[in-house]
């Protein structure tokens, strides 16, 4: 009988052992960045305005009761973790779909299963949807009922502007809560605890001995800040001393975050422009480097160069626009790496020039008056009059020839008759835009002077 009880012992011990080792080779063969994956709010690392004591949704978490939110926040800042984090503290079903992967049909599976495995007065499953703007609007569509009657409780994830890419009737039915880049404490915080408890790591005796290399690299991202890590400590044997050379050695490039698809390009493009707006030479050349370190088409920052000549330099210096255009046509001859060299030309040369937006706002004006007059007679002195008919109803009669007329002006209406002495084009008294300013009061008088 003993040898027996010590046999199903022993088989039960091994089985055991067995599974431990196990799950202890898994552990080991997961990246960095996954075996440090925070499993509470206590380990889990910034967006202390959303997580910290007190705040929004750390009082949603700690009530037990939450509702339907989307996550928007750059890569690597802790949106799956948070996600996941609460499913595990709510201890409500979690059900994870990718919309890179899923379909409508699949969206439909996982809002049929929530609905039949939910027991009365329970919490709402929780529908955790990554890269939610990769989601088609049928997608979207799919999920209002379910999110509405609250059969789940929908957490999205993206890294794009929701307001562009998620459908306003879903975007009505969640909270949005905005992720931040971890900030420089916060990844040191990472680096400590990731070589002090890491299974792998502690045994390599790791000294962090420079970090700014590894914090310059990963961008606010601890996902490549981990990565970054790991490559260097894997390139390395025995015990390890971090220095920003070694971190350089071991990259070779930096890592630029830069996605022609995403926000960061609609967010650099707009420093870019704004910095020549506002004069900044030294920013509009900075801003222009990271497009061209990223990989931007030389196409499309040259076409933004002619538009800002066009818009915000405009008659204060008309060969703005021809410089423009001129670097324009050239990238499109030499392309990368001398097109840098144009567009840095045309880059300075527009941040250095005096501005105005008077005509950008002239036809904005136009077009204002033209949609709320509609579509007013043309004078007849100023119809074209190609028939003799059109001649006997008057088209062209009256009309008065400017170059017949000294200066090469004579006053007449050209506007309709009910938007005679409206004001479109206000002079902005550049130097060069005084001149035209100048000429229009000499020809016009009083209808002219601002």
């Amino acid at each position: 009988m003993f040898y027996k009880f010590f046999a199903i012992f022993f088989s039960l011990f091994t089985s055991l052992l067995s599974d431990f080792f196990v799950s202890l080779r898994l552990l080991m063969s997961q990246p960095l960045a996954e075996r440090m994956r925070p499993r509470t709010l206590e380990d889990y690392i910034g967006q202390r305005h959303l997580v910290g004591e007190g705040a929004v949704l750390r009082r949603m978490i700690d009530a037990g009761r939450i509702s339907s939110f989307i996550l928007w926040g750059p890569p690597g800042v802790g949106k799956t973790t948070l996600a996941q984090i609460i499913a595990n503290r709510l201890e409500t079903p979690f059900y994870t779909l990718s919309a890179v992967t899923s379909g409508v049909k699949d969206v439909r599976d996982v809002i049929e299963k929530a609905q039949k495995g939910r027991f009365f007065n329970e919490a709402s499953p929780i529908l955790f949807i990554d890269e939610i703007h990769r989601f088609s609007k049928s997608q979207q569509d799919s999920l209002l009922g379910a999110v509405e009657r609250g059969v789940v409780t929908l957490i999205g994830a993206t890294t794009e502007n929701p307001s562009f890419e998620v459908i306003r009737p879903l975007l009505s039915r969640c909270q949005l809560y905005v992720l931040k880049s971890l900030e420089k404490d916060d990844l040191l915080q990472l680096l400590d605890r990731a070589v002090t408890t890491d299974i792998i790591l502690k045994e390599r005796h790791i000294e962090l001995k420079e970090t700014d290399a590894l914090l310059r690299f990963s961008g606010g991202d601890a996902r490549k800040l981990l990565n970054i890590l790991e490559l260097v400590v894997e390139a390395e044997s025995g015990d390890v001393v971090i220095t920003d050379e070694l971190v350089v050695a071991r990259l070779q490039q930096n890592p630029l975050a830069y996605d022609k698809d995403g926000e960061m390009h609609y967010d650099i493009i707009s420093a870019f422009i704004k910095s020549i707006r506002g004069s900044d030479p030294d920013a509009a050349l900075y801003w222009l480097a990271r497009m061209i370190e990223g990989g931007e088409d030389p196409k499309f920052i040259a076409r933004r160069l002619v538009i800002s000549a066009a818009e915000d330099i405009g008659l204060a210096n008309p060969n703005a626009l021809l410089l423009a255009n001129t670097a324009f046509d050239v990238i499109q001859k030499i392309g990368w790496p001398e097109g840098r060299i144009p567009l840095a030309e045309a880059t300075v040369y527009l941040a250095t020039s005096p501005k105005s937006n008077s005509a950008y706002l002239g036809v904005d004006a136009a077009l204002d008056l033209v949609r709320r007059t509609g579509n007013q007679p043309v004078p007849l002195p100023i119809r074209n009059a190609p028939t003799q008919l059109m001649k006997e109803l008057g088209y062209h009669d009256g009309y008065k020839y400017p170059h017949d007329f000294p200066g090469h002006f004579t006053p007449q209406q050209y506007m309709p008759d009910a938007l005679t002495g409206e004001r479109l084009w206000h002079a902005q008294h550049s130097p060069a835009e005084q001149k035209l300013y100048e000429r229009m009061v000499s020809y016009w008088g009083e209808r002219y002077k601002d």
